[in-house]
């Protein structure tokens, strides 16, 4: 399937607004002396290619989100910022590996919901969110509720209509236990006073072609995954999971406008590393993110990847990490009740 792909640059706004990222970057490190100055300050890092571990399939949001800011980052930071995807397990996998990583801000994880919700929902994992500190976020995007073109359906009411008349358990696509999009469609589940049977993906771009093709009848899908298909007119969508209208599809209604504001969801995206990693290293990674994220082209990249910027540094990701795990803990205990 295809993804959206980033907006092109014009080559000499993009090598100004780098210009105007590198000095950003210098004096957010209080330093005058250039960015020699700045990586002599945290000894050698990055020292090596700095590896960005994404916990869920090549060509989703959150692999699209995180290009969109380590494209930048390895030219600010001179090293190269691999993304490499390390799909399964709800995004164990890839937490597991760089919990046990070398902790000298060389392996980073991309961080969503998945590392507030697994606990939350799954025993016997082997990390916990202890073994990381948080480094920034960087990124916020809408979900979709979206069905088959062949269901009867053209609001989530007319939905829920649809699921309690059906013989059996209507059969929804579910890209992962941990992630905001399935716990809103278990709450949904839970609001709604439908039951539905959830078919497992590593990540939600390979279930895209059982819905087109109505062996699933429904999914809550990130926006780089869901937009394409329905401005295809290939799936429909039924609501917006965010608190306001997208500018992408605008005459899609907010999940709150359907008539179930409880499901309101939102995703977010960050860096997160393992315990132990240099406080230098974290603050001068966090403060990159921050220069990156200015920049009117990263921002664009965002937009085309369906989310929009959304930078918080350590001490402010750090409050709104605790925020959100009270309200997680909330809806965990609402779905497992």
């Amino acid at each position: 399937m295809k993804v959206a792909a980033a907006a092109p640059l014009n080559q000499k706004e993009t090598n100004m607004d780098r210009r105007q990222a590198l000095g950003a970057l210098a004096g957010g490190l209080g330093l005058g002396l250039g960015m020699e100055s700045a990586r002599a300050s945290t000894g050698a890092w990055p020292s090596k290619p700095v590896r960005v571990v994404v916990p869920y399939a090549a060509g989703g949001v959150v692999d699209i989100n995180a290009r969109a800011i380590t494209t930048t980052l390895q030219d600010m930071l001179g090293q190269p910022f691999v993304v490499e995807a390390k799909p399964g397990a709800n995004g164990n996998i890839a937490a597991e590996s760089v919990a046990n990583a070398t902790p000298d801000g060389h392996t980073l994880l991309v961080s969503a919901s998945f590392l507030i919700n697994n606990p939350l929902l799954e025993t016997g994992l082997r990390w916990s969110p202890q073994r990381f500190v948080p480094i920034a976020r960087f990124a916020n995007s809408p979900s979709y509720f979206v069905v088959n073109n062949d269901v009867p359906a053209k609001t989530v009411r007319e939905f829920v209509q649809v699921a309690k008349a059906a013989k059996q358990p209507l059969q929804y696509a579910d890209g992962g236990t941990g992630t905001p999009q399935s716990m809103a469609t278990l709450l949904f589940q839970q609001v709604a006073g439908v039951q539905m049977d959830a078919v497992l993906y590593k990540g939600a771009p390979p279930s895209v072609p059982d819905l087109l093709q109505g062996l699933v009848v429904m999914a809550i899908l990130p926006a780089t995954v869901a937009i394409p298909q329905v401005k295809a007119g290939k799936l429909r969508a039924l609501a917006n999971m965010s608190h306001q209208r997208s500018l992408q599809l605008p005459d899609v209604p907010t999940m709150a406008e359907a008539g179930f504001p409880e499901v309101t969801t939102l995703s977010w995206y960050g860096l997160h590393a393992p315990a132990g990693t240099p406080a230098a290293v974290v603050e001068r990674l966090s403060t990159a993110m921050k220069a990156a994220c200015a920049l009117p082209a990263v921002k664009e990249r965002f937009v085309s990847a369906g989310g929009e910027e959304a930078y918080l540094d350590t001490a402010a990701f750090k409050r709104f990490l605790a925020q959100d795990e009270v309200r997680w803990k909330q809806l965990a205990s609402k779905v497992k009740s």
